[in-house]
C-alpha cells in the first residue's frame, strides 16, 4: 500500500501528539481520555490544592511539569505540578470554563468575553487574541419546562466552552456565535470558519485530517480540517417543546474509525467516521450524556446526569456490560491511567474504579462536600431535590445549580500525570490527589 504525503504527514503528527498526550482536553487530539503510566489505586491524600477566586469548571492540561487551567474568576493559571505554586496567571474579561491547549511554546484558550487568546506558555504574555462573534449559552423559550414558558431562558447547564485542538499550524475551536473556527496558530489570522445552526461548545476531536464536533442545533458534524468543507452531518434528537432532549454538549471521541459521542437526547452514539452512518445507539431513558465517552479494550465508558449511572458498553454492539450507581449527576468525563478509571461527580466526590469490573476502589470527598453546609446532600450523598429545585420558575434553575455547587462539585475532567490525579472543583480549588 502506498501512502500519500498528506497521510504520512498526518501519521507523523499523530505520533508526535501522543508522545505529548497531556497537552489538550482529554489528553490528545482524538479526546481519548487515556493517560500514560498509572494513577493511585489507593488514595493517600491531597498532595496540594491551589485556590482560585471562583469555581474551576475547566479541565487541566499538562506540559513540561506545568499545569494550565482556567477559572470562572476570569483567569488562566499556570501552576507547578510538583509544588502547586503559581507560575503566572493571565486575566481576561470573562470566565474561563474551557481547557487550554499547549503546542510548542504557546498556550491557547477561549474566554466568555468572546475572545480567543494565545499566550507564551512560559511567561503568560499575550502573543495574539482573536475576536469571535461573541459568546453566549444555549437558550430557548420555556427550556426544561421552566416558566414563563414564552420567555427565552439561557440554559444554566451549558457550562463549558469549547476546548481547542492544535495541529498542522492551526488551532480549532467552537464558539457561542455558532461557528467552528480555524485560526493560524502563529498569527491568529482566520483560515476558515464553519457555521452551524446554534451554539458550539462541544470540543472538536481531530483524526486523520477530519474534525468532529457537535452543536446545540442537534447535529454532529465532520469537517475537513484543511478547508472547512463539510463531509457529513448526523442528526440527534429534537425537542421543540421544552428543548430538554436536544443538543450535542458532549465532546466526541474517535477510535478505530468510529466516533463515539453523548447527546442531550439521552443517547450515546457510535457513528462511522468516514460516512456519518449510525452503527448503534444506547438509550439512557431521559438522562443526558454530557460526558465524553472513553473507549478502551473494546469497551465504551461514560456516565449520565439524572440517572447518575456509570456504564461500560461493548464497543462493537453497544450492549451494556457493567452498570454502577454514582448517586449524583455526572458532567465530567472519565479518565484512564493503567487499569483505573477516574471520574468526578457533582456531589463533590472524585472516584477511582477498576476498569475491568467497575468496582469502586476509593472516593475523595471535598471538604465542602463533607461539611454539606446547607444540607444539599442527603445522608446517602444524593442531591436533596427540594433544596436544589424549589419551583419551576426560571430563576430556580440558576439558584439550584449554585446551591449544588456549594458541595465542591467536580465538573472538571481529571488528568493523570506522574501518578497524580489533577482536577478542578466548584469550591475554587485545583486538587492534586495521590
Amino acid at each position: 500500500m502506498t501512502l500519500s504525503f498528506s497521510r504520512i504527514a498526518w501519521l507523523a503528527l499523530s505520533a508526535a501528539g501522543f508522545l505529548n498526550a497531556q497537552s489538550m482536553f482529554r489528553g490528545d487530539p482524538t479526546h481519548s481520555g487515556i493517560y500514560a503510566g498509572s494513577g493511585p489505586r489507593k488514595l493517600q491524600g491531597v498532595k496540594w490544592k491551589f485556590p482560585t477566586g471562583s469555581r474551576v469548571v475547566s479541565s487541566p492540561v499538562y506540559s513540561g511539569g506545568i499545569l494550565y487551567f482556567g477559572s470562572d474568576d476570569n483567569n488562566l493559571y499556570a501552576v507547578d505540578a510538583s509544588t502547586g505554586l503559581q507560575k503566572w496567571k493571565y486575566t481576561t474579561q470573562g470566565p474561563v470554563p474551557s481547557s487550554p491547549a499547549i503546542s510548542g511554546d504557546m498556550v491557547y484558550f477561549p474566554s466568555y468575553d468572546g475572545k480567543f487568546y494565545a499566550l507564551n506558555a512560559a511567561t503568560g504574555r499575550l502573543r495574539w487574541k482573536f475576536s469571535t462573534g461573541g459568546e453566549r449559552r444555549f437558550e430557548a423559550k420555556g427550556i426544561h419546562g421552566f416558566q414563563p414558558k414564552n420567555q427565552t431562558i439561557a440554559d444554566p447547564w451549558d457550562l463549558f466552552l469549547s476546548s481547542p485542538v492544535v495541529a498542522n499550524g492551526a488551532v480549532y475551536f467552537g464558539s457561542g456565535d455558532g461557528n467552528l473556527y480555524a485560526l493560524d496558530a502563529a498569527s491568529g489570522d482566520l483560515r476558515w470558519k464553519f457555521q452551524t445552526g446554534d451554539v458550539v461548545h462541544s470540543s472538536p476531536a481531530l483524526d486523520s485530517g477530519t474534525l468532529y464536533f457537535g452543536s446545540w442545533d442537534s447535529y454532529l458534524y465532520a469537517v475537513d480540517a484543511a478547508t472547512g468543507r463539510e463531509k457529513w452531518r448526523f442528526q440527534g434528537g429534537q425537542d421543540p417543546d421544552i428543548h430538554n432532549q436536544v443538543g450535542f454538549q458532549s465532546s466526541p471521541t474517535v477510535v478505530d474509525g468510529v466516533v463515539y459521542v453523548g447527546c442531550r437526547d439521552s443517547n450515546v452514539y457510535a457513528i462511522d467516521a468516514a460516512t456519518g452512518k449510525e452503527k448503534w445507539r444506547f438509550n439512557n431513558e431521559g438522562s443526558w450524556v454530557i460526558t465524553s465517552p472513553l473507549v478502551t479494550k473494546g469497551k465504551v465508558l461514560f456516565a449520565t446526569s439524572d440517572s447518575s449511572l456509570f456504564h461500560m458498553l461493548d464497543a462493537a454492539t453497544g450492549k451494556d456490560l457493567v452498570k454502577q450507581q454514582l448517586k449524583a449527576y455526572v458532567f465530567a468525563s472519565p479518565a484512564l491511567a493503567g487499569d483505573i478509571v477516574y471520574l468526578g461527580i457533582l456531589n463533590g466526590t472524585l472516584e477511582a474504579r477498576d476498569l475491568n469490573t467497575g468496582e469502586l476502589l476509593w472516593g475523595y470527598e471535598t471538604e465542602a462536600s463533607r461539611e454539606n453546609a446547607i444540607w444539599m446532600l442527603t445522608p446517602d450523598r444524593k442531591f436533596n431535590g427540594p433544596m436544589a429545585f424549589a419551583t419551576n420558575w426560571r430563576e430556580s434553575a440558576t439558584y439550584g445549580l449554585e446551591r449544588q455547587s456549594t458541595v465542591g462539585s467536580f465538573f472538571s475532567s481529571p488528568l493523570i500525570a506522574n501518578g497524580v490525579v489533577y482536577v478542578g472543583s466548584t469550591d475554587g480549588n485545583l486538587y492534586a490527589l495521590q
